[in-house]
C-alpha cells in the first residue's frame, strides 16, 4: 500500500453528489474498508447523503454535511457555513481524506485544507496536484465504477468487485407496505421518466407510449418519481392510453428500492434508480440522454439495455430492447420455474 496500515484509524470521504454518483463509489468504498476494517470513516456530503450511514453501516461510521463551494453546482455556497465546516473538520484531524468527487481541478485545495495527515484523490495533468504520491491523474472514458476502483488501486487497495449494493432494511419494507399498492412481485414493469435536469429526460409522450406497450403485454404498469418529478409524471399518465399506478412523490429512497427489487423490470432515463436496478439484478432499458452511457450505464450489458439517445433518435430501437427484455426475462422465469 501506498498509505501505512498502522496510521490510517480515521478516514474521510469527500463525494458530494446524487443517489447514482454515490452507488458508483460504493464498490472502491467497499474495498478501502475491507483495506482498513478497523479505520472509522465518514462521509462528507449532501444532506440526503446521512441516510446513508445507515444504509450502509458496515462501510460509514458517521456523516457531516459539506455546505457547499464555489463551483461546485449541487447547491448554494454558503461562505459562513462553509467556514463552520471547515473548521469541524480540521478539528477532526482525518488520518486520511480521500477526494472522490471528481477530477480535482476546483476543489483539490479545499481537501487538502482539510489537514488531514494524508490526502489523496484525482487531479488533472498539468493541474495542481497536492501530492503526487496519492493523487492519480484522471481516468477519463471509462465507467464511473472503474474510476474509483482505480484510485484504489493506485493506492495499494485490491478491489473487491465491481458490483453495486442498495441494501433494504426492515423500515424500507413497511414504508413500501404502508402505500398498500394493488400489485404483485414480477407482475409490473417501473416506468421512471425523471431525471435532474430536463435535458436528461426521455420525451414523456415515448415513455407514456412504451408504458402503454408493457400495459398491453398484461403488466401492470407503476410510474416512479420523486416529489420534484410529480408534474413530469403527470404528463406521461395523461400521455397514456392505459391507466397507471402513480408511486411519484410517495415513496422514500428505500421504499423505492423494495418497489424496484421486485419489478419485472424498470424503464428509465440513466439516473439513479437505473444504478438500483444494477444493484438489484432487476433487468431494464435505460436511455442514455447525456451522451456518457460509457461512464454511467449499468455494467451487466445482458440484464440491463442502455440506449444512447444522443446517437439515435429510434423509438423502435428502444421498442426493440424492451421487447427483447420481456421475451429473455419470461424465458428465464419459465425455466426456473420448469
Amino acid at each position: 500500500m501506498r498509505l501505512p496500515q498502522n496510521e490510517i484509524k480515521t478516514i474521510a470521504i469527500f463525494r458530494a453528489l446524487q443517489l447514482g454518483d454515490m452507488l458508483c463509489s460504493i464498490p472502491a468504498i467497499r474495498a478501502l474498508r475491507n483495506a482498513y476494517p478497523d479505520a472509522s470513516v465518514t462521509l462528507l456530503g449532501l444532506p440526503w447523503a446521512a441516510s446513508l450511514v445507515d444504509r450502509f453501516p458496515n462501510y460509514f461510521n458517521s456523516f457531516q454535511h459539506f455546505p457547499g463551494y464555489p463551483g461546485l453546482p449541487e447547491q448554494k455556497f454558503d461562505p459562513e457555513l462553509f467556514l463552520c465546516f471547515l473548521s469541524y473538520v480540521q478539528q477532526q484531524r482525518y488520518d486520511l481524506a480521500l477526494q472522490m468527487q471528481g477530477n480535482g481541478s476546483i476543489v483539490n485545495p479545499m481537501v487538502e485544507s482539510f489537514g488531514a495527515k494524508f490526502t489523496a484523490g484525482f487531479y488533472l495533468k498539468d493541474d495542481y496536484c497536492p501530492d503526487p504520491n496519492l493523487f492519480l491523474v484522471y481516468p477519463d472514458r471509462i465507467h464511473e465504477i472503474e474510476r474509483h476502483l482505480k484510485l484504489m488501486e493506485y493506492l495499494g487497495i485490491s478491489s473487491c468487485g465491481s458490483e453495486l449494493e442498495f441494501p433494504l432494511t426492515g423500515k424500507d419494507q413497511q414504508e413500501f407496505d404502508d402505500l398498500n399498492l394493488p400489485i404483485q412481485a414480477g407482475k409490473y414493469i417501473c416506468i421512471h421518466a425523471g431525471s435532474r435536469g430536463g435535458w436528461r429526460q426521455w420525451p414523456v409522450e415515448y415513455f407514456a407510449k412504451i408504458a402503454d406497450h408493457c400495459a398491453a403485454k398484461g403488466f401492470t404498469i407503476v410510474l416512479t418519481g420523486t416529489r420534484d418529478e410529480v408534474e413530469i409524471v403527470k404528463s406521461v399518465e395523461n400521455n397514456m392510453r392505459s391507466k397507471p399506478l402513480i408511486a411519484a412523490g410517495k415513496t422514500s429512497i428505500g421504499a423505492a428500492g423494495v418497489l424496484i427489487k421486485n419489478a419485472f423490470a424498470l424503464i428509465s432515463n440513466c439516473t439513479g434508480v437505473s444504478h438500483m436496478a444494477a444493484a438489484f439484478k432487476t433487468p431494464s432499458v435505460v436511455i442514455s440522454m447525456d451522451g456518457e452511457p460509457e461512464r454511467w450505464a449499468p455494467l451487466n450489458k445482458e440484464l440491463h439495455k442502455t440506449i444512447d439517445w444522443t446517437k439515435n433518435h429510434q423509438y423502435d430501437l428502444v421498442l426493440e430492447q424492451v421487447e427483447g427484455m420481456i421475451s429473455d426475462r419470461r424465458q428465464h422465469v419459465t425455466s426456473i420455474s420448469a
